[in-house]
């Protein structure tokens, strides 16, 4: 790996940390630089500023699983067990936390968690119950994985943050089994 590419990698690990602890709005230019050990102006040589490092620190490919609704496995331990592995798995993946951080104090990153949304989600949840209500129920099931990011990474509430990834699984994969298959009130469609 050449010299650049590894100075440009730092910046960007720099990033990804200093924007998962303090947000957009609180980490700047000379923080990362100093946290990456090189000058603030190697940020604007490589990404252009702040706003391009952003932007990339905080991509995100969530990578569902082609997951088949009759899959023996319930699709919302799978979905659960998923996101998990994705944040706190060995290729964890912060790129969600930081723009869910950010996204409230920023409107960029709240377009890009709704880009997200429409890309990624929407499609995965269309291939469940009646396609009416997929956007309903995709929008009920990123409200169950985001606010368990957001209490688990962002706020660290315990117990949620203390508990263990099978404990969650087991507690929160009914709920989303239900927001997939369910039609609001309780009854299966599946």
């Amino acid at each position: 790996m050449r010299k650049s590419d590894r100075t440009r990698a730092g910046i960007l690990e720099a990033a990804r940390a200093m924007f998962a602890e303090h947000g957009y709005e609180g980490t700047t230019v000379r923080a990362i630089a100093e946290r990456a050990s090189i000058d603030p102006s190697m940020i604007i040589r490589y990404f252009g500023g702040k706003d391009g490092l952003f932007s990339l620190a905080s991509k995100v490919e969530l990578g569902l699983p082609d997951i088949n609704p009759t899959a023996p496995v319930p699709v919302g331990a799978m979905l659960v067990g998923h996101f998990l592995e994705l944040w706190e798995g060995s290729g964890k993946d912060m790129g969600l936390v930081i723009l869910l951080r950010a996204a409230a104090t920023n409107e960029a990153a709240a377009e890009r968690i709704r880009t997200i949304f429409r890309e990624q989600v929407l499609p995965a949840a269309a291939r469940f119950g009646d396609p009416a209500t997929a956007e309903t129920r995709a929008g009920l099931v990123v409200s169950q994985l985001f606010g368990l990011a957001l209490c688990r990474y962002i706020l660290a509430i315990p117990p949620v943050a203390e508990m263990s990834r099978a404990d969650i699984v087991e507690n929160l994969a009914p709920v989303v089994d239900l927001h997939l298959f369910g039609d609001g009130r309780g009854e299966s469609v599946r």
